[in-house]
């Protein structure tokens, strides 16, 4: 695999859910940024709203960016498969590994401009069945949560 320079693109909410496995309020990224071969930058808005599908009666608590930055590596599968002229192959989180959150909740981050949530996923290994991203997710220039994610694949449908 030979690893492309990150390529500004913009997708937004409604593309995203077309590549995505999940659907209205589950799908929690907001807009694409950037991408590569090994790389995906993306945005989220909605860590404040009070009908946001992963919400607590305690409020949006930080280990949720382990599924913003799920959502992104999912994003990342499907566009690299698009940019080769296949199909994504379906795909479980298996594991969260190295996890550090560095703010309890995310509804009540400080204040910034813009209010938003920066995911940051890298593919640093894979194969036909399994892959594994580091991510990162910041808010105002400060880091919010970082770590490793292990996901299974479907071999049945693995892009061609």
């Amino acid at each position: 695999m030979t690893t492309m320079t990150a390529v500004a693109a913009t997708l937004d909410h409604a593309a995203i859910e077309a590549l995505v496995p999940h659907r209205g309020a589950m799908c929690l990224i907001d807009r694409l940024t950037a991408w590569s071969d090994v790389h995906i930058e993306c945005t989220a808005i909605n860590h404040r709203h009070a009908s946001h599908p992963l919400r607590t009666s305690s409020g949006l608590m930080a280990s949720a960016t382990i599924e913003y930055a799920a959502q992104a590596a999912a994003l990342h599968g499907a566009l690299a498969a698009r940019a080769s002229g296949g199909e994504a192959p379906a795909g479980m989180l298996a594991s969260a590994r190295g996890v550090h959150l560095h703010a309890w909740r995310l509804d009540d981050l400080a204040p910034a401009v813009p209010d938003e949530l920066q995911i940051v996923a890298r593919r640093v290994a894979g194969d036909a069945g399994r892959l594994l991203y580091a991510f990162s997710v910041s808010h105002g220039g400060l880091p919010v949560a970082t770590g490793r994610l292990a996901v299974l694949l479907d071999a049945a449908r693995s892009a061609p």
